[in-house]
């Protein structure tokens, strides 16, 4: 595949144009979350559509439910985010690194939308971006989170981080595993052109129940859901 520029460019102005006017509605006091729902939506599969991504969406149905689930899934490239909006069928936000809030506009609409700032180096930074994890689960919307934290460069699932899986057993939801195949073909983990024509496959995976496992059994709970995330991978 040969990258674009034109692509990756065009993915850029429609992150800018979906992120401009959610900033322009924070100010106006006028975001809801059906509001930014239908916005997240039309912008992933405008990326994907223009990328020209065929999808194949495993076991759908285990996350058409009116469960909220705290969402796990590997990380390769920075086309696992519009995917995984496209394909789950329900609201979700994302928590990302303290990074991508600094971005001009798109930070803020981010943070707008309801997306959660995790700063992994500050404790005490970590563990209020958890807890503002918990409240939107609490509100009823479903909490995406990568739990190595970064993405992969070789295709081999990284270590996984623990703030997640205490998250799941504080609040007692159970974890829903989703398996991503071949973003990196879309967009390389190191790269910054955008190729067109990639098939990639999002599976999700039998729910994991932290009440399983125990307040002591975090080690346990991590291992299950990554032997579920590698199996699909």
């Amino acid at each position: 595949m040969t990258g674009s520029f034109l692509l990756s460019l065009g993915g850029v102005m429609e992150t800018l144009a979906v992120s401009a006017p959610t900033v322009v509605d924070a100010v106006r006091g006028r975001v809801t979350v059906e509001l930014c729902d239908t916005r997240l939506k039309g912008w992933a599969k405008k990326l994907l559509d223009h990328a020209e991504v065929t999808r194949t969406v495993v076991h759908p149905e285990r996350a058409a439910t009116n469960e909220v689930f705290v969402v796990m899934s590997n990380h390769r490239s920075l086309y696992d985010i519009p995917l995984l909006f496209d394909c789950f069928p329900r609201t979700l936000r994302m928590v990302a690194k303290k990074e991508l809030f600094r971005v001009p506009i798109w930070g803020g609409a981010m943070r707008a939308a309801g997306f959660i700032e995790l700063d992994r180096k500050d404790r005490a930074r970590a563990k209020q971006g958890i807890e503002i994890a918990r409240a939107r689960l609490e509100q009823g919307i479903n909490v995406w989170i990568a739990p190595e934290g970064t993405r992969s460069r070789t295709g081999k699932l990284g270590t996984f981080k623990g703030g997640g899986f205490r998250l799941a057993l504080d609040t007692g939801l159970r974890i829903l595993p989703v398996g991503i195949r071949g973003t990196e073909k879309v967009l390389p983990a190191d790269g910054a052109l955008v190729n067109r024509g990639a098939s990639v496959e999002l599976e999700f995976g039998e729910p994991v129940d932290p009440a399983r496992f125990g307040e002591s059994g975090r080690g346990e709970l991590m291992n299950a859901v990554r032997a579920s995330i590698e199996a699909m991978v």
